[in-house]
């Protein structure tokens, strides 16, 4: 059952009943707030009987300690002060929200002694608890009590010298949490709720946050010459969409920073048709479009200082009489043309086209696509990290920096000319793939000859973006990737 937690800070708390959650570093002496909830000293004895140290996101459980105004009381090592990172205080976060259960109030005291907590700090570590909350229960229909049909408030009390920073730096937190939300429940959805149709609605609604949108259809796409894109979609009985969301939030004479995601909201592969085994994950094929409207959300609801553009290419890719056909030659936006070797590696064709798009029309700072686009992607890297390709060794390096901020993590792949051969065509300008060597390469290569020069990176997140192992923020089979890995790179290098 999904839990929502009504977070508030404040600079002292009466405890009175509830949880209360202490943190601790390890090695270091009682834990924070310990007089306050622990004056019988029943900690220091749980703790030498359990043999707990404070070691990183372990936690001690202490059920109606004796003599403590708290009902329950749990201590969540922190490890050592000197390597907590912000990543950390995320994941802190996580777990403090996996340890509420039944809980309906809980206080928690962030200030650990021997640690400096700013607002930054605690503000992460209450993000941590917003995004480990996440369920995705929409579809079940079990019969439960009413009690437990409505969504679960518990109310959360952070206490903090810093309470005045953290209630600031958390209203950025919650339009981060927002946007993974988002991307993750988007990526949930089955595909007969989810079509190109009800993904570019969405992207509409975040004009209630100021931010403008346009919905190119098939006709207009069309006249565009976006035969790339049209071809994957032309076995679908729904139509496609390219859906333009743009926030300004920057000056005016300022060129934006542009993210394009591909949108293939189900993908049988087509006539080059997957193996039925799994093919039901294909409905998170479009986790890249849902990464970047995830980022759009965020940068609007925090306002951020800068102009962005967000790019979807939304697709369904489907084998029936009106498919494209291995050995179909399309012609792209650009007016390079595209020999289709493979229907199944349709990704790529989307966006061909939304990238030159992109690029033509707004002319911007630099381009971040990203695609669930490969699986030799995840054959090379697991799920761990996401595929880099990128024509700007500045702009690969900030974003490899920022991943390791957010814990989203980059391995950077390398391009070059001698690939380039790989989909040399004897017919077309190009063909759509390779063949199986350098599979994540290729299709890099293919990307990159509709960018031009502009500052480009290509995010390869297959591994990453669903079915990614679960971890202290996310349970979720639909994981959010990239939502706070760009926030954070607008944050750090783009923002006025």
């Amino acid at each position: 059952m999904s839990v929502k937690f009504d977070i508030s800070f404040a600079k002292s708390a009466k405890i009175d009943g509830g949880l209360a959650i202490q943190l601790k570093l390890a090695g270091d002496g009682p834990a924070a707030g310990a007089a306050d909830v622990d004056p019988a000293g029943i900690v220091a004895r749980a703790a030498e009987i359990g043999k707990f140290s404070g070691k990183a996101m372990t936690t001690l459980d202490i059920i109606a300690p004796e003599g403590s105004p708290a009902d329950r009381l749990v201590v969540l090592g922190l490890g050592k002060a000197d390597a907590l990172t912000a990543y950390d205080w995320l994941k802190a976060g996580g777990v403090a929200a996996a340890a509420v259960k039944s809980m309906s109030k809980v206080t928690i005291f962030a200030d650990a002694p021997g640690l400096q907590v700013g607002g930054e700090q605690v503000a992460g570590l209450a993000l941590g608890m917003l995004l480990r909350s996440y369920s995705f229960d929409a579809f079940k229909t079990k019969k439960q009590d009413d009690e437990d049909k409505a969504p679960k408030t518990v109310k959360v009390t952070i206490v903090t010298g810093e309470h005045a920073a953290a209630k600031k730096a958390f209203a950025e937190s919650e339009a981060i949490a927002g946007g993974v939300t988002l991307a993750r429940e988007l990526v949930n959805l089955p595909p007969n709720a989810l079509g190109p149709v009800e993904f570019a609605d969405r992207a509409r609604d975040l004009e209630k946050l100021g931010v403008d949108v346009e919905i190119l259809t098939e006709k207009e796409m069309k006249k565009l010459g976006m035969g790339a894109l049209l071809g994957v979609a032309q076995g679908s009985a729904r139509p496609p969409r390219l859906a333009i969301m743009q926030w300004k939030g920057g000056k005016t004479k300022d060129a934006p920073v542009a993210f394009v995601g591909k949108g293939v909201v189900f993908d049988t592969g087509g006539i080059s048709i997957k193996p039925g085994a799994g093919m039901e994950d294909m409905k998170g094929d479009m986790g890249g479009a849902a990464a970047v409207i995830g980022l759009m959300h965020t940068l609007a609801a925090r306002k951020a200082k800068v102009n962005a553009v967000g790019i979807l290419g939304l697709v369904e890719n489907m084998p029936d009489g009106n498919a494209q056909r291995p050995g179909d030659i399309v012609t792209t936006m650009s007016g390079q043309t595209i020999e289709i070797i493979n229907t199944d590696a349709e990704g790529r064709l989307v966006l061909a086209d939304a990238l030159w798009y992109c690029n033509d029309r707004f002319k911007p700072r630099f381009m971040i696509n990203l695609a669930t686009l490969t699986g030799a992607i995840v054959v090379a890297l697991g799920n761990l990290h996401a595929g880099l390709f990128s024509n700007d060794d500045a702009l690969a390096g900030q974003l490899s920096a920022v991943g390791e901020v957010t814990g989203e993590k980059l391995w950077r792949m390398p391009l070059g000319k001698d690939y380039d051969k790989l989909i040399d065509s004897k017919f077309a300008d190009m063909k759509n793939t390779g063949g199986r060597q350098a599979g994540s390469i290729t299709a890099a290569q293919l990307l990159k000859r509709f960018v031009g020069e502009t500052p480009w990176a290509h995010l390869d997140i297959a591994g990453t973006a669903m079915n990614s192992p679960a971890n202290e923020i996310n349970q979720s089979w639909g994981s959010g990737y990239g939502v706070r890995l760009l926030d954070e790179l607008v944050r750090a290098h783009y923002e006025a």
